[in-house]
């Protein structure tokens, strides 16, 4: 069984090994037995119920919940020679009639389909006649309340277990924790299933967080120094999303705006130039999500702080899908969180609190001052196994530390006490710093011994701290309006039997992570971009984005090998028959042709340590998740 699915990633992917967690997870399906796989973006997720489809008599039916995302997996199956369809409303009524022909025929191996649209009583009655050798629900953590994106219409699905009562279910999600996976097999009716939870840590995102200054100034450094790759820019509000683009657009960078408030054709505008890499940045809301099944994406930026770490952990994994290094800058104000909260005011009470804490867990990863890497994976519930992670400002040694961290956190926590602990982080920020406000004048604040304790410093900063207090758990937010109280781990600071650590912005220049010198190893740059340019010419001859053609991870791979023959070709990571026929020759000849006037060797070997490198990464470009 296994031997069949290696020949199958070959011929068709390119791939000779499976990445964790992936044979068993296919093997769930082929022996007909549900699963609950959770592997984090990047982590071959797709492949665990694209693969299987090839090895077994009749066609798996995959649960989508976005047209874009449908579209971008059926079109990288074809273009691997993977008889694959999608039936969505965006289908012209012949096209869907075509769909449904090859159905009739047993012409598909993969069917991608809405929620909405699967559960439609014609289309049942369809699938019930054809023979659906497993279902895949993708994105399941939509079934879940208490997942980070919800959707109604993802809750009827359970109906499929009454429907297809034989047929083995698989749930797919890159993010969920352990409430959330439970509800998922609760909801779907899973019978018996196999829950298969891969590590939630990505070596090669570098995560970067800064306290936001001069955002536009602080978004340029990233996109200068990342000139010609994609990347995206997150925003909390569509007002943000205008304004950062609007800058950008004038200061000359190829960058376009994508946000629930823009009508759907000029969002599928941007979305495509930003596909088929005719713009570099897309800057967008959250509306912008998980339709992006891009591989080759070198940076997500957010200019504001996320509302959990589920979804910081999810947006940010759009980068670096294919394994490849790629930056993670985290921009944030200590008054996002009343973005938010004002943002989220409408939820149910018992949604809103569950909110709240995920919020707070949110504020808490900003303001930290441990490997970043290990608290992400910390909240998930997994072990990091590494003390040093060498992939993010913490641990590249960026920070830079307050010298009498002591005296200003008793400065900070004397003025809670003195306060009455009743009032929040702005307020609270503003006394220390001497403000003239009304508003503390009225309330005779102005009079306590805390007032301008630390008027050298801006607001900004001290709220800053008093983030980092909270996350640090010398501080605890309470109530309806979060305001301040100091815990028993604080009153330890205020004896001085404790001395927390405070951050200021560091001076120290940015250094490489170990996962982008170790990706570059061997790699003919110049290369590299005579090949980039190629595929972008093929891509838009045919209508596709670049790295359905080939992706990252290949070109490095070709431009580190520089293979002479087909048969070499093909040893490329990535690469599979049909693009070794659609393609091998005309990158065989640009190949040939450098190597010849750059007087250079062909057909080098890989270095075993390379190898093992990259063997040991838990991410591989395949254009799924």
């Amino acid at each position: 069984m296994m031997q069949k699915l290696i020949e199958v990633l070959g011929k068709h992917w390119g791939y000779h090994d499976f990445l964790p967690l992936q044979k068993e997870a296919m093997g769930s399906l082929r022996t007909g037995r549900d699963c609950l796989v959770v592997l984090p973006t990047g982590g071959g997720k797709s492949l665990c119920y694209q693969a299987p489809a090839l090895t077994m008599p009749g066609m798996a039916v995959v649960v989508c919940p976005l047209i874009s995302l449908m579209k971008d997996q059926v079109d990288t199956l074809t273009e691997s020679g993977i008889p694959a369809a999608r039936l969505d409303s965006s289908l012209p009524a012949d096209e869907q009639g075509e769909v449904f022909k090859k159905i009739q025929k047993q012409a598909l191996k993969l069917l991608y389909l809405s929620p909405e649209r699967l559960l439609f009583e014609g289309v049942i009655r369809k699938l019930q006649n054809a023979k659906v050798s497993y279902i895949a629900v993708d994105e399941a953590h939509c079934v879940s309340m208490w997942g980070h994106d919800f959707r109604p219409e993802y809750r009827q699905l359970g109906r499929l277990k009454e429907v297809f009562p034989n047929i083995p279910v698989g749930a797919y999600t890159a993010t969920a924790t352990e409430p959330v996976r439970r509800d998922i097999a609760e909801q779907l009716r899973l019978k018996n299933p196999s829950v298969l939870v891969g590590s939630f840590d990505r070596p090669n995102l570098i995560y970067k967080v800064f306290p936001r200054q001069n955002l536009v100034r602080q978004i340029r450094a990233v996109l200068d120094r990342q000139k010609g790759n994609s990347g995206i820019v997150y925003c909390i509000r569509r007002k943000d999303v205008d304004s950062v683009c609007g800058q950008l657009i004038d200061l000359g960078y190829r960058v376009a705006p994508y946000h629930a408030g823009m009508t759907d054709s000029d969002r599928k505008k941007n979305q495509d130039l930003f596909m088929r890499e005719k713009i570099d940045t897309i800057v967008a809301t959250i509306a912008f999500g998980m339709g992006i099944d891009k591989s080759n994406v070198r940076y997500v930026l957010h200019a504001g702080m996320p509302k959990s770490l589920e979804h910081y952990q999810q947006e940010s994994g759009r980068a670096g899908r294919d394994g490849l290094e790629a930056e993670c800058c985290l921009y944030y104000s200590a008054a996002d969180y009343g973005v938010w909260k004002f943002l989220m005011r409408e939820m149910p009470k018992e949604a809103y609190e569950h909110a709240l804490v995920k919020l707070d867990h949110m504020a808490a990863f900003c303001s930290g001052t441990v490997c970043r890497h290990q608290a992400l994976l910390s909240y998930f519930g997994q072990p990091s196994g590494r003390s040093h992670c060498a992939a993010c400002d913490v641990c590249l040694g960026e920070l830079d530390y307050v010298e009498e961290a002591l005296v200003t956190a008793q400065k900070i926590l004397s003025c809670i006490l003195r306060l009455g602990q009743n009032f929040g982080g702005a307020y609270t920020a503003a006394v220390l710093v001497g403000s003239t406000e009304k508003r503390i004048r009225d309330n005779t604040h102005d009079r306590l011994s805390t007032y301008g304790l630390l008027d050298s410093f801006p607001g900004s900063v001290v709220q800053g701290w008093i983030g980092q207090l909270v996350g640090q758990g010398y501080i605890e937010r309470t109530g309806q309006y979060h305001v301040l109280s100091v815990t028993e781990k604080g009153r330890r600071v205020l004896k001085g039997l404790e001395t927390p650590r405070l951050l200021k912005p560091a001076q120290k220049p940015s250094r490489r992570s170990s996962a982008a010198v170790d990706s570059w190893h061997g790699v003919d740059r110049e290369l590299f971009e005579t090949l980039r340019k190629v595929r972008s010419q093929i891509a838009g001859e045919r209508g596709l984005p670049a790295y359905v053609i080939l992706g990252d991870v290949s070109l490095r791979d070709i431009a580190r090998r520089r293979p002479s023959t087909p048969e070499r070709f093909l040893e490329v990571k990535g690469v599979g028959e049909r693009k070794c026929r659609q393609y091998g020759r005309l990158f065989l000849d640009i190949i040939r042709e450098y190597c010849h006037s750059h007087s250079l060797k062909m057909d080098v070997e890989s270095t075993p340590a390379l190898e093992r490198r990259s063997k040991g990464r838990f991410c591989r470009s395949h254009g799924g998740n």
